[in-house]
């Protein structure tokens, strides 16, 4: 059984698996750079080591430093949480090869539908629907434009290793897609280091749907509903809520069963999320997140599941705590606080000069931020997560705006108005929800 974590990871994830591996009787080793020092999830855990400097490719992103860090600590498994190294299929192998449990997807699974193009092939091959495009990424600007030409304008350019919107590019006709094709490709390799893209047809007004799988390695997969995360802002997600209004019985079960099928075609094992983009009754794979995910507070608002806690059970060899998926009670609404203009979104770091929580019923802080704590223009401006739950989606939206207007954050600019404007937009109050529900706000501020 697992006795020490080391968690690869900084902020309000870290102290999140922390919870998890304290409620689970687990020691925990923090990894920090010098810049997170003082960081909450440094003195929370029972050990910390600094490995680097303020730059997240010296300390975060530096494998030798983490896995020495694990060395000279003596822990016997890894959570590497979201971001940085969570979905690079190398490094679960180095953690393996170290003689450490790796919490989270094997390697060979992380690596499948880490290439997007071949992710695409893969759920095909298991009846999962998928959007017309590219089976196999571009080799040039005029067989993208041939491809384009077959499935019908507007396409969109996707890089086959990436993620978070980088190497993406839209394309309304042949001329603006041999524009964007080496952009396109440019992009990917500096984000990635791989420059290949594949086409897929592009949908003006989706919603962006994304389902929750978990599983052990007894071989069961289980599906624990979906989450409405259409709310992005340049493919960035801002806003995500469980239940979907969207979303019926019947088509939840659809979708379950295709993000089961996904999951199921590479040996899929831990917390994992299957995204789809929903159109006019019918959904579309778009890629698997092989790892936890920033949204995941709201799943385990109406399910009950501590999902981080699910992840340690799976690596510890032992069955997922249900056997299938849970009733859905209640709806929850999680919004990402970050350290940013809310107007122009220019990043804002600095001091937390005044701090001050909201209180009251079915509100829920996953943070890391303290009074004199200095937010770091070094990584992602995420400061806290708000997540709001009632027995229905108003009563979510009226504790989110009451959790909202109570949380004071000073010293920095954060999100928290643009949050309140939202909830505030009759669009998003009766749940007329697409992808590009913030191009549509941002023309009526």
């Amino acid at each position: 059984m697992i006795s020490k974590v080391l968690i690869a990871n900084r902020g309000e994830i870290a102290l999140r698996i922390i919870a998890a591996c304290r409620e689970a009787g687990v020691a925990t080793v923090a990894v920090h750079s010098e810049a997170d020092r003082d960081a909450l999830h440094v003195r929370m855990a029972d050990e910390s080591v600094c490995i680097g400097p303020p730059s997240a490719a010296a300390s975060y992103l530096n494998i030798t430093a983490v896995i020495a860090a694990a060395e000279i600590t003596g822990a016997d498994a890894l959570h590497p949480g979201y971001g940085f190294l969570a979905e690079n299929a190398h490094f679960a192998e180095v953690v393996q090869e170290c003689g450490m449990v790796w919490i989270g997807p094997p390697p060979e699974a992380i690596r499948s539908m880490g290439d997007k193009a071949n992710a695409r092939r893969t759920v095909t091959a298991r009846g999962v629907p998928v959007l017309p495009g590219s089976s196999e990424p571009l080799a040039s600007r005029e067989e993208a434009v041939a491809l384009a030409e077959s499935v019908g304008f507007p396409v969109i350019l996707k890089a086959s290793a990436g993620g978070g919107g980088k190497g993406m590019r839209v394309a309304r006709d042949p001329r603006e897609l041999r524009q964007v094709f080496d952009t396109a490709r440019h992009e990917a390799e500096r984000a990635f280091g791989v420059a290949d893209v594949y086409l897929e047809k592009y949908l003006t007004e989706p919603r962006h749907i994304e389902i929750q799988v978990v599983g052990d390695t007894q071989g069961r997969v289980v599906a624990l509903g979906e989450r409405e995360c259409s709310i992005q802002r340049r493919h960035q997600k801002l806003i995500e809520e469980a239940p979907s209004v969207a979303v019926d019985a019947l088509l939840r079960e659809r979708m379950c069963d295709a993000a089961v099928e996904a999951a199921v075609a590479v040996g899929y094992t831990s917390a994992g999320t299957v995204e789809f983009l929903y159109n006019d009754g019918e959904f579309y794979f778009m890629e698997m997140n092989t790892r936890i995910q920033v949204e995941h507070p709201v799943t385990e608002a109406v399910t009950g599941v501590d999902l981080v806690l699910e992840q340690l059970r799976v690596a510890n060899g032992q069955p997922l705590s249900f056997r299938r998926r849970p009733a859905i009670r209640g709806h929850a609404i999680e919004f990402r606080v970050n350290a940013e203009d809310p107007v122009t979104f220019a990043p804002s770091p600095g001091e937390i000069t005044e701090l001050a929580f909201p209180v009251g019923p079915g509100v829920r802080i996953d943070t890391h931020i303290y009074r004199g704590y200095r937010v770091p223009p070094n990584y992602d401006s995420l400061l806290a997560k708000v997540i709001a739950y009632g027995a229905d989606r108003r009563e979510a939206i009226r504790r989110a705006k009451r959790a909202l207007s109570m949380f004071v954050i000073g010293g920095v600019r954060t999100s928290i108005p643009l949050h309140l404007r939202i909830l505030e937009e009759p669009d998003f109050v009766e749940g007329r929800l697409s992808t590009r529900f913030m191009e549509r706000f941002a023309t009526r501020e």
